[in-house]
């Protein structure tokens, strides 16, 4: 068997469940998701550019079209398909009421970069909601980024003064 087609096995924590998959030691963590059925995560750019196949890995935002599979490895693998439980997760809700996806093929991405970023700084303003979230073509952002606002606002975050939009 040629060392390409090798496979070897990846244990990883997906949306709270344990696995293992044997995987090849080239596919990215976008293929094994998505050959696994995680098909939330997008394959677009596969340069880390667009975001649309934004996950988290232990709790921090990746891009998983250009991350190796083995390179997370034990790893805790949150998904957009784990956000939710039985009902939608407040962030997904808020998307929801204000109607913020067009196609809804960046969306699962979107979520999940708001997500890690109200997590990590839970008072963010709109220009760094701007900065970091994932790339669209339908939305003009205006929607989602309402709907980011709402989520941090509820979650007992102060909005800043005089936010500007841009």
């Amino acid at each position: 068997m040629s060392g390409a087609s090798q496979r070897v096995p990846l244990d990883l924590h997906v949306n709270g469940e344990a696995h293992t998959f044997q995987v090849r030691m080239h596919d990215s963590l976008l293929d094994v998701l998505r050959r696994e059925g995680y098909t939330g995560a997008k394959r677009v750019c596969e340069t880390a550019d667009c975001g649309a196949c934004s996950v988290l890995v232990d709790g921090r935002l990746i891009d998983a079209c250009s991350t190796l599979a083995l390179q997370v490895h034990a790893s805790r693998v949150e998904t957009i398909e784990g956000l939710a439980g039985a009902m939608l997760h407040p962030l997904q809700e808020t998307f929801l009421r204000h109607a913020a996806a067009q196609c809804g093929y960046c969306t699962p991405g979107m979520i999940l970069s708001m997500k890690a970023l109200l997590e990590r700084k839970p008072d963010a303003s709109e220009a760094e909601i701007r900065e970091v979230m994932t790339l669209c073509r339908c939305t003009g952002y205006v929607k989602p980024v309402a709907a980011t606002l709402e989520y941090r606002d509820a979650r007992g975050q102060k909005r800043p003064e005089r936010e500007r939009r841009e």
